[in-house]
């Protein structure tokens, strides 16, 4: 039977449910496996929707099961899988044609058993097992039915799965095992079932990731505490080896202090100053989340205040970079972080306050500031933080610098004075220098009427401090060595975490 149009009379009785059109349609020598424009044939159309007495018939013609459609490559098996229409599947398989039709592949490396699972379809997971279904089948990721049960939560699913014996340590191509997903996901009857089962092996060697992370951490990092609980009762599972960025950071860097509080008090207090690869210690992790539970937490358990990173950054510069003044108030007023650490771009938390234009945290910091020295303190770019303030347009952090002491004359690596730095970039600097040097001198101020705190400077002096490095200074010695490329801003550091869905 032939039709001008894309679909056949056979695909329109059997998307409708037509059984009865269908088998006169069959009858009159129709051919019984023709397939649609995507590929999809008589017989897979009559298994997605459901139709049993359609699928009879068909089967009666000699449909075949293993026609693929041209999208995903599923077969009739696989739509009637993952719809959940067990009526349709074990007709298919019992009365289909030979072979293996329980554990056909899809365009992903799919088969049935893993569709089922993914729907939830528990009936058709335990037919699909029963007829020798591999359990421990792997997709072009590497995923088991097991992985897909763990990760949705489908814990009828998972108890027939591990009833036919799958292995709740397979990894997939990250190294993950179904335990790693049911951790991350919280689904802690799920987690507990694949610890039972996991426990007649020896799971060590199986409980780290490509990322060298257990299932500890990824709990931690999603703060499912009742997860935590079932993993640390199996002495097993905590396995402290693997990524020094430890279940412990992982915790406190999304603000998990609940979670933080259980790992201290399961594994002591030995693990508030253990350091990552980066030598970040856990209240380093408190300070890049802002959460001040957990930073009084680890406090509390002795952490060491002034403790830098392989980057030479604290606690407290960590927080100024990041803008959490909060964390800052603590560190500075309770916990007497030492503002004079230097990181390894000799920058202090009160220069990356201002560089990333954090203008409560810089005043915080100004507040517990009494040395000029620190005021005037330069980084490798001989920044003070005068210039990065005036840059980031910081009025008030600008005026409490200048009532401090901060020199307006200091010049960068640019040979630009911190009125200078106010320019958005190095030509603008350069153009204003320039502009600035063909006007007339300022008028001589009445030194009566300056005050005794800030300095007095003359009209030549008043002039080069917006003067570039390539104009001669009356007042102090800048730089003479021509213009320069680039007004350079450089951030330094990482943050904190776990590497694709955790990130490092």
């Amino acid at each position: 039977i032939e039709s001008s149009i894309p679909v056949s009379p056979l695909h329109l009785a059997a998307d409708r449910g037509h059984w009865q059109a269908l088998r006169v349609l069959t009858e009159t020598a129709a051919y019984v496996d023709m397939q649609d424009a995507a590929g999809r044939s008589v017989l897979y159309l009559a298994a997605q929707k459901g139709y049993a007495r359609c699928v009879e018939v068909l089967l009666a013609q000699g449909a075949s099961c293993l026609l693929n459609d041209t999208r995903l490559m599923w077969t009739p098996i696989h739509v009637a899988a993952a719809n959940g229409h067990s009526d349709c599947l074990k007709m298919m398989i019992d009365y289909g044609e030979e072979g293996d039709l329980t554990n056909v592949t899809d365009k992903c490396g799919q088969t049935p058993l893993m569709l089922a699972v993914l729907g939830g379809h528990t009936d058709c997971v335990h037919y699909l097992l029963d007829k020798g279904a591999l359990p421990d089948a792997k997709d072009k990721r590497g995923h088991t039915a097991l992985h897909r049960g763990a990760v949705l939560g489908h814990d009828d699913c998972v108890t027939a799965l591990l009833e036919h014996k799958a292995s709740a340590l397979c990894q997939d191509t990250q190294g993950r095992t179904p335990m790693h997903y049911a951790a991350s996901r919280g689904h802690t009857d799920i987690l507990a079932s694949l610890m039972q089962g996991a426990m007649a092996t020896n799971p060590q060697d199986k409980l780290l990731d490509n990322k060298q992370y257990t299932p500890l951490h990824w709990a931690a990092y999603k703060g499912h505490e009742d997860c935590l609980e079932v993993l640390l009762e199996f002495k097993t599972f905590t396995h402290e080896e693997g990524n020094p960025f430890s279940p412990l950071h992982c915790a406190l860097m999304n603000g998990h202090s609940g979670a933080a509080e259980r790992l201290l008090e399961s594994a002591g207090v030995h693990m508030i100053n253990t350091r990552d690869a980066k030598g970040r210690a856990p209240l380093h992790a408190a300070a890049f989340a802002e959460d001040v539970s957990g930073l009084q937490l680890v406090l509390r358990h002795g952490a060491e205040i002034n403790t830098v990173d392989l980057s030479g950054r604290s606690a407290l510069m960590v927080a100024a970079d990041k803008g959490h003044s909060g964390t800052v108030a603590i560190l500075l007023h309770r916990a007497k972080a030492d503002l004079t650490l230097l990181d390894d771009n000799r920058n202090t938390a009160l220069h990356l306050a201002c560089n990333k234009a954090h203008e409560m945290c810089a005043l915080l910091i100004l507040g517990e500031i009494h040395s000029p020295t620190l005021i005037n303190a330069t980084n490798n770019a001989l920044q003070m933080p005068l210039h990065l303030a005036a840059r980031n347009g910081l009025a008030t952090v600008v005026q409490a610098l200048l009532s401090r002491g901060a020199t307006v004359l200091a010049v960068d690596e640019e040979g630009h004075t911190p009125a200078l730095a106010c320019a958005p970039n190095k030509d603008v600097a350069d153009c204003l220098a320039l502009i600035l040097s063909t006007m007339k001198p300022f008028p001589q101020r009445d030194s009566s009427s300056c005050s005794s705190s800030s300095p007095t400077v003359s009209s030549s002096a008043g002039l080069n401090l917006l003067k570039h490095c390539g104009i001669t200074a009356a007042c102090s010695p800048l730089p003479s060595n021509g213009l320069h490329n680039g007004y350079v801003k450089e951030l330094h550091g990482a943050p904190v975490g776990l590497d694709g869905c955790l990130s490092e």
